[in-house]
């Protein structure tokens, strides 16, 4: 897996979104992290020190697979830039349905007055 800087990586992302347009999918996924084995995190917890944690970000189209790190501060940069790309490049996905709210109730008033007149007993002569 490869590691980039976050700018070359959402160059990246983007030509993986354009190599599987017409057929396959990328996955993105976000990881909480702190880029330190375990003993090392003790050992810095012992000593006193402060974690900084950050997000492992990770891309793969099933034949490639790229990462990269961001930290708190280049976060809100990189997820305005992250999110403008998400929103150019899925635009395979169709829009749900949905009902109009005056249409859905007037439908459903009609529905339970017709069936109370076929409830309502006849009138005998």
């Amino acid at each position: 897996m490869v590691r980039l800087q976050p700018d070359p990586f959402l160059n990246e992302l983007t030509s993986m979104f354009e190599r599987t347009t017409e057929h396959g999918s990328v996955w993105v996924t976000l990881k909480h992290s702190s880029d330190k084995s375990k003993a090392q995190r003790n050992k810095m917890k012992t000593a006193g020190e402060n974690l900084e944690f950050k997000c492992l970000i990770r891309a793969t189209d099933g034949k490639k697979n790229i990462s990269t790190m961001v930290g708190a501060k280049d976060h809100q940069r990189f997820q305005a830039s992250y999110a403008i790309l998400l929103k150019a490049r899925l635009t395979a996905l169709k829009k749900r349905e949905r009902k109009d709210k005056r249409k859905a109730a007037d439908s459903d008033k009609k529905t339970d007055n017709s069936k109370k007149k076929s409830a309502a007993p006849k009138a005998s002569t």
